[in-house]
């Protein structure tokens, strides 16, 4: 055996090939709603829509699965954002005070966004501050020739488009004030440009208000106020289709509408004037539009305006039309908002159809056409968040049949979930359809578990299932006084989904298992309740069967601190069509469950909190096993998530002991500076090292019985194996602690004709202690060939082959600090990879993934997929654990993201990037879901053919694409490895571990080490000087 642990071995070239037909990673799309929107345009003649957002990305939405991303080179929030009709060009305006052009380019056959050119607006030296020229609003003529720079010094400042190119016509505000009329000069300044609207017939005139209240109608032939309009402290403009009138909204939350006549140029009484929420103090109405309809009545829209002491903190957008009033009352804030309505100029009216609303955590899209003015549902841009995610599971290859009653459950939920009526609708989708569907659940901390389409680019809602009320909760009590009574005023109507806040944190969802091919479900809740589910296709009303297990199993010295259980209703409940509750499981303690599994074939489910587990047959609804992991010194278990009494003492004890611990095992190491040093350090430490240890595995370090939360239950899974003895096979149960125990029940299942009169029986056949006590965080069991055992009811119904029943059954275990393959029934340990070491690396998720070469669809490998807190994934062959492929995924820092991240079976995976954004990623060669879209466009002149700084490749809204400026930096950090590799020592072969890919180099080199080797410290720098570490993404995760 030693003979071949020192064999060197080179990279075979035929191994690789085959792993660039199997393994590469991309991020590929971003489902959900975009985190922090701050800016809204729209294309009346492409049918697209972007959202701008303040991390400095512009993404484009047109028909489902239409989408495209940009991301600027500074991290600045985009301001506004404006589309050049029909030309696939967009305008953007950072708070930076910086303006971007952006175009949709063909590359590839499929359309990008690229950005061509960018320009900032100079000051008048010596007469203007910075801050007087910044720009305020912007105003594209519909021409799209000429662009309007409305500024914080009140001077309107002209660009030509396409190019950005300042043209020598700009206007100030004594050129203004010299052609206003003596009695309407008051010696102060007019404010800052507040609003810029073209006239709708006379493209040569436009508007111009000032936050002051002063509007002047400006000729820009004739460089000369035709009319001015002295009103209140203004907010925004909008121009009636005809042009012989326009309407101004004000600070006081009022609005005026004008008449622009010729015969009377100066005039400070408007034709109306309308506080609609008066006569007490109201706040400003920041936005409104007047749209013309053929009906006659126009339909008058605005934000704001409500009662500052009643409903000051409200966030509101008002329909009005003659006698229909309507004030939407939205959960977050008004970003901005348009109306999708006719725009061709030979029209007599605007007849809008859809009013789109951004808020700041959701998109709302109201039809004006349908009585009532109802919302219509969206086909992407759905907010995950709409209540906190708490836990999150996918399923691959969806059967039809599971399929189809899904969308019925979803449907009778909501009957006009019909995205055939979304508004905008622009580009092709040229992606195929997929190959299979999949399905995407989340937990939310309100008791929800949501179900989405996430087969394609977009993530599609299909079905919500509550659980609370299955409870006695507060929110019963809450219906009642959300009901707007006939009277009440303003007329409020409750609009959109997100709902941060929960009645009850003990509903949160924190597990969830669903069988696809049975209809089976259990989630998991932050009281302890287990509820398993049945999909129904009826409407339900039965009670449900209670059952309490005890999982402290009377063990003496501990008393449970934490919150109560939920009480559940007495009674029956009806329940709508889909998945319906049968059993409620409560464990005793109500803690938190961290672990749950299903085999619906055998009728049973396991569960584990941090005290233990517990086993259940939910067909005969008895308790089968109760087992206790807690260590006599884990007291901390007995608090609960929602605890305020953890002792601090012990906390700073427990950290204590860890630095008393890691200066007494560490070793002394001489200083040095020089990196010729620092590589014979790290040969020498390798020398040290015992024949066991290969230099891609590291030492771990043994963990303190006395941690605390120990027996917290990490994993469960079942598994038809040999455990008993290595001729006969079958049911058996797994579970895995926070300590490094795995405990192996051997189960007595009655066939299925005797299930209602047989109970099943629990025998303990293995108890296995890791040597090192890392936290178990998965148990798989795999067959004769080493492939892992299908799912339950995939051999009986022909949907998988039948497992290798002949040959010895293996079970691979992962723990926090390396991986694990015993032989059953013996449980001899057979191959191990230590993946950790002092540097902190510790696995966070794992999953067995099945990928197929891109070549040849015959040909595929199953392997396990790992993520570490250390934000990277590493792929290992399975059983041999030899690893393939390693790649950076997520940044370390980025913690709820870690823990947010679920594998799917194909070798795809999903984190969030925000609370309510998911990434998407790949690290499959075959198995890619990315927007393939095109738009088709027509402009006079393209800019990205000869832009100096257009990309070859778009970039992603997260920030990891590099683009060409920091190619150099790119070509510095591969340089840097192949230096890393060229100084580090040879690389040794194991049977436990492979030289196809080094997990690690040798640790102590760093860039300063070998930065005479590469270049100067001057170059450096200016090779680095634009890499800048991404922004933290804000709180309110709730993944454990």
């Amino acid at each position: 055996m030693m003979k071949f642990r020192f064999r060197r071995q080179g990279n075979d070239p035929h191994r690789e090939k085959i792993k660039q037909d199997l393994f590469a990673f991309n991020k590929t799309v971003e489902h959900g709603f975009p985190n922090q929107p701050s800016a809204l345009a729209y294309d009346p003649k492409l049918q697209l829509m972007a959202i701008g957002t303040k991390s400095g990305a512009i993404k484009i939405y047109g028909a489902p699965a239409v989408e495209m991303t940009g991301l600027h080179k500074d991290t600045a929030a985009v301001t506004q954002i404006h589309f050049l009709h029909g030309q696939g060009r967009i305008l953007s305006l950072l708070d930076d005070n910086t303006i971007h052009m952006w175009e949709i380019v063909q590359r590839e056959n499929r359309s990008h966004l690229v950005e061509v050119h960018s320009f900032t607006l100079p000051g008048r030296p010596g007469i203007e501050s910075t801050s007087a020229t910044r720009v305020t609003v912007m105003l594209l003529n519909l021409s799209c020739d000429l662009l309007a720079l409305g500024t914080e010094g009140g001077g309107v400042h002209f660009l030509e488009l396409p190019s950005l190119t300042l043209l020598n016509k700009s206007l100030f505000q004594d050129e203004i004030m010299q052609s206003v009329p003596d009695k309407y000069k008051c010696g102060k300044s007019l404010g800052p440009v507040e609003s810029l609207q073209e006239h709708p017939k006379d493209s040569d005139k436009i508007l111009i208000g000032y936050s002051r209240g002063l509007v002047v109608l400006w000729d820009l032939n004739s460089r000369h106020v035709d009319n001015v309009f002295l009103g209140k402290q203004l907010e925004s403009l909008v121009w009636e289709r005809s042009g012989n009138s326009f309407v101004s909204s004000h600070s006081d939350g009022g609005y005026m509408v004008w008449a622009v006549s010729s015969s009377n140029p100066c005039t400070h009484d408007p034709v109306s004037s309308t506080i609609p929420y008066g006569p007490f103090p109201c706040k400003a109405v920041n936005k409104i539009l007047w749209r013309t309809t053929e009906s006659g009545a126009p339909l008058v829209l605005f934000s704001g305006g409500m009662p500052r002491a009643s409903y000051g903190d409200r966030h509101c957008l008002t329909i009005l039309q003659d006698r229909n009033h309507v004030t939407l009352d939205f959960t977050s804030r008004v970003i901005d908002f348009f109306t999708i309505h006719c725009t061709d100029r030979d029209q007599e009216f605007d007849d809008p159809s859809a009013l789109v609303v951004l808020l700041e955590e959701e998109l709302v899209v109201i039809d004006l056409q349908m009585a009532g003015w109802p919302t219509v549902p969206a086909p992407y841009l759905a907010p995950l968040h709409s209540s906190a995610i708490t836990c999150s599971c996918h399923i691959s290859n969806v059967p039809p049949k599971l399929w189809e009653r899904v969308i019925n459950a979803g449907q009778q939920q909501c009957p006009l979930q019909n995205f055939e009526n979304w508004p905008i609708c622009g580009g092709k989708n040229l992606a195929p359809d997929p190959k299979q569907k999949e399905l995407l659940l989340t937990g939310h901390e309100d008791g929800t578990v949501r179900f989405w389409d996430a087969s394609g680019v977009s993530l599609k809602p299909l079905y919500k299932l509550g659980t609370a009320n299955i409870f006695q909760t507060d929110c019963d009590h809450n219906d009642s006084l959300t009901q707007a009574g006939e009277e009440e005023w303003p007329p409020f109507r409750k609009v959109g989904c997100f709902d941060p806040y929960s009645d009850d944190p003990r509903l949160g969802i924190q597990k969830i298992s669903l069988c696809k091919y049975s209809g089976k479900l259990v989630v998991a809740g932050t009281a302890g309740q287990v509820i398993v589910m049945v999909l129904g296709d009826e409407k339900s009303d039965h009670m449900i069967d209670v059952a309490t297990m005890d999982l402290l199993q009377d063990r003496e010295g501990f008393t449970w601190k934490g919150h109560d259980r939920l009480p559940p209703k007495s009674g029956s409940v009806v329940f709508a069509p889909g998945f319906q509750p049968v059993v409620l499981v409560q464990c005793m303690p109500p803690a938190a469950v961290t672990a749950v599994t299903l085999n619906a074939e055998w009728n049973l489910i396991a569960f584990g909190t941090s005290h233990g587990f517990g086993l259940f047959d939910y067909h005969r609804r008895s308790p089968v096993l109760a087992r206790c992991t807690l260590h006599p010194n884990d007291s901390l278990a007995m608090e609960g998530p929602l605890s305020r009494v953890k002792s601090l003492k012990k906390s700073l004890r427990q950290s204590f002991r860890r630095i008393r611990k890691s200066r007494v095992s560490g070793k002394k190491r001489a200083v040095v500076n020089s990196p010729t040093s620092k590589v014979q350090e790290a040969n020498a430490h390798l020398a040290e090292h015992d024949a066991e240890v290969t230099p891609v595995q590291r030492r771990i370090e043994p963990r303190s019985v006395d941690d605390s939360l120990s027996g917290v239950v990490r994993c469960l899974c079942f598994a038809d194996t040999f455990l008993r003895d290595g001729t006969h096979h079958g049911p058996t149960m797994w579970a895995g602690t926070n300590s490094g125990s795995v405990y192996a029940y051997a189960l007595d299942v009655p066939s299925q004709e005797k299930f209602s009169e047989q109970s099943v029986e629990a025998l303990l056949g293995k108890e296995i202690q890791l040597m090192h006590r890392a936290p178990v965080v998965s148990i798989a069991v795999l067959d004769g060939r080493g492939n892992p055992l299908p799912e339950p009811y995939e051999v009986s119904r022909d949907l998988a082959k039948a497992p290798d029943m002949q040959g010895s059954h293996s079970v691979l275990i992962t723990s926090e600090e390396q991986f694990k393959v015993f032989m059953l029934p013996k449980v001899n340990a057979k191959t191990k990879f230590k993946l950790t070491a002092h540097e902190g690396c510790r696995v966070r998720k794992v999953a067995l993934s099945n990928f197929t070469s891109v070549t040849s669809e015959d040909y595929s490998e199953n392997t396990l997929v790992c993520l570490t807190n250390l934000g990277d994934i590493h792929v290992f062959s399975v059983p041999a654990l030899r690893p393939q492929v390693r790649y950076d995924c997520i940044r370390k820092e980025d913690i709820s993201g870690i823990a947010s991240c679920v594998f799917t079976k194909t070798g795809q995976g999903f984190y969030l990037i925000s609370p309510s954004e998911y990434e998407r990623f790949s690290l499959s060669a075959r198995v890619i879901t990315e927007p393939l879209c095109q738009v088709d466009v027509e402009r006079p002149h393209d800019l990205s053919e000869h832009s100096s700084s257009s990309m070859t490749v778009p970039p992603q809204a997260n920030g990891t694409h590099k683009t060409q400026a920091e190619s150099k930096s790119v070509e510095a950090e591969g340089l840097l490895e192949e230096m890393r590799s060229a100084l580090s020592s040879p690389v040794l072969d194991s049977p436990n571990s492979s030289a196809d890919i080094n997990l690690d180099t040798t640790g102590e080199l760093t860039m300063e080490d070998v930065k005479d080797y590469l270049m100067s410290v001057d170059e450096a720098e200016n090779n680095f000087r634009n890499i800048t570490e991404e922004d933290g993404r804000p709180p309110g995760i709730l993944i454990n």
